[in-house]
């Protein structure tokens, strides 16, 4: 599994050979690249209808669509995109080589283009190579893209416990989600290995040095690495 962070929450996976793409916003300081510079992936996840979550969605115009119903509602109306997928909380899906899970998140999701609507539930996502409702459970490797959140206890009694990500992807920003202390706790309670930073250093209000997540994570989550990785920089996940 490879993993590229475009800066914000905007993340490029790949697993074998079915490319992701999460949040598409590329007006961020983190990333030399443009939208239309990229190949369309296979499939898109949204996880809310915030502008800097949804922004290029519609450059990608071959791309599945995946996202709440209400939110892929809006996409196919405001994009012109036919090719979407509708789920909700706690479903799994199949997306060429991997599977796809979507798990709650705390935050609001309206729609900020001029619309003033819901957009349903916020979301986050599980992305495994191995089959996450399977029956003893199949040995693989699984990342959590957190989506913009707070510290919630699901991440404890249904992520970490049940679905049982390696590597998480969580918003330490402030301000808007988590800030250092609680995205380490959040890594505590997922039980993960690998604890990637992201969501900070876009705008002012989430302007943050990301040591304070590694200091944070030593003292609560010694079991947890921190890796801050560069923008458009790409990590391999075995």
């Amino acid at each position: 599994m490879e993993l590229t962070w475009h800066g914000h929450s905007t993340w490029a996976v790949t697993v074998g050979e079915t490319e992701f793409l999460i949040d598409p916003f590329f007006d961020n300081p983190h990333t030399d690249l443009s939208p239309e510079s990229m190949e369309d992936p296979d499939y898109i996840l949204l996880t809310h209808g915030h502008a800097d979550h949804i922004a290029h969605t519609g450059v990608f115009d071959t791309s599945t669509v995946v996202g709440v119903p209400e939110l892929v509602g809006f996409v196919e109306d405001e994009y012109e995109i036919e090719d979407t997928i509708g789920m909700n909380i706690g479903g799994t899906i199949e997306c060429g080589d991997a599977y796809v899970t979507m798990h709650r998140a705390d935050h609001t999701n309206g729609i900020e283009t001029g619309y003033n609507q819901s957009a349903g539930m916020p979301a986050g996502y599980l992305i495994s190579d191995t089959d996450p409702t399977a029956m003893p459970a199949e040995e693989g490797t699984t990342f959590y893209h957190a989506g913009d959140t707070g510290l919630m206890s699901e991440m404890r009694d249904v992520i970490g416990e049940y679905l049982q990500p390696d590597i998480a992807a969580l918003p330490i920003g402030d301000h808007f989600t988590m800030g250092p202390k609680q995205a380490a706790i959040a890594a505590d309670w997922l039980d993960i290995e690998y604890a990637l930073p992201m969501h900070y250093d876009t705008f002012p209000p989430i302007e943050i040095n990301p040591e304070r997540f590694e200091q944070a994570v030593e003292k609560v989550a010694s079991g947890t690495t921190v890796k801050v990785i560069d923008g458009d920089e790409t990590v391999t996940v075995d």
